[in-house]
């Protein structure tokens, strides 16, 4: 009971709740492809709403750390992050909410909740729909990039199927390099044989426009971002990232036109 009224350790206890809530708002917003000053900005306002200021804060790839300092007290946090993907709808909702809680009057628990909430009801568009959009998107790419209207057909449904069969895989924990490559070799061979097919006139590049859905345009924008913003190892490891996923995506396609005989 004495351990309960010292006052530095209920403090202390404060300050736990508020870093463990701010790093679950920044690792929901890291996971939906914020850039780092974005994460730092959303941590930032859950903490001042809460009537911390003196906060500092690092990332890494799969981590966030935060320390606040209040008075003689000071605790530090760490929190894991997962898989980084792109989900604009939520991590606008998951801002809209930080900027809600730095205006003050929300609790700990009514900032979880709304989190909790955010993260379980956003909707999110069916698997098929993405993969026929993304497939129309390769397909339309690649009349930009040359390919004829035979092989039209062929790169858009290469790409709806390598979409489905992607998201599939990563829903399963498959590792995102091995899936890199994989979907790499499964679409560059549906669009091959479709245009091959077809009599196209532009195989190789109906294969290369087949994988378009593999080209990680956010991290890319995000790595130069963050190193513009001050954060060079975040943004070298995005960079990092982005170059393994095309490394693995060239190894597809190349067993891909070792398979179709389009290699000398």
């Amino acid at each position: 009971m004495e351990s309960n009224s010292d006052p530095i350790i209920v403090r202390h206890r404060e300050l736990e709740t508020y870093a463990n809530a701010a790093l679950r708002l920044g690792r929901v917003m890291m996971e939906c492809g914020a850039s780092v000053s974005v994460v730092h900005a959303g941590m930032r306002m859950v903490v001042q709403g809460f009537g911390v200021d003196d906060v500092s804060m690092r990332s890494g790839y799969a981590s966030l750390e935060m320390t606040l300092h209040v008075g003689g007290t000071t605790i530090t946090r760490m929190l894991q992050v997962g898989r980084l993907g792109v989900n604009h709808r939520l991590d606008q909702a998951v801002r809209q909410l930080a900027v809600r809680a730095s205006k003050g009057g929300m609790a700990v628990d009514e900032v979880d909740a709304e989190l909790a909430r955010l993260v379980r009801d956003t909707p999110r568009h069916p698997a098929w729909v993405v993969a026929v959009a993304v497939g129309i998107a390769c397909a339309s790419f690649g009349r930009l990039l040359g390919i004829d209207w035979l092989a039209f057909g062929p790169v858009l449904v290469a790409g709806c199927i390598g979409q489905y069969v992607r998201h599939q895989l990563l829903h399963r924990g498959v590792n995102v390099f091995i899936v890199a490559g994989v979907i790499a070799f499964l679409s560059a061979t549906l669009g091959g044989i479709g245009a091959m097919l077809l009599r196209s006139s532009s195989v190789n590049l109906a294969m290369m426009a087949s994988i378009l859905l593999l080209v990680p345009g956010v991290p890319s924008t995000n790595a130069q971002t963050d190193i513009m913003d001050g954060y060079p190892t975040m943004g070298s490891a995005r960079a990092v990232w982005v170059l393994m996923i095309m490394i693995f995506a060239a190894v597809g396609v190349w067993f891909a036109e070792a398979l179709l005989g389009l290699r000398s």
